[in-house]
């Protein structure tokens, strides 16, 4: 298992990409799901507006 983890002495360079690729993907998640509920709230308020 340690020889697993320190990557033959590469460890440092593999876990960092696998971290950045991780907070990446979090961040690209996050911002889809905002945009989508900020584009769901303006939707329905056009939809309220030419009901009226």
């Amino acid at each position: 298992m340690s020889d697993f983890l320190h990557m033959g002495g590469y460890a440092l360079y593999v876990w960092a990409s696998y971290g950045l690729t991780l907070i990446i993907v979090l961040i690209t998640l996050i911002t889809t799901l905002s945009g989508e509920r900020a584009t769901e709230r303006r939707v329905r308020r056009l939809l309220r507006r030419e009901q009226k």
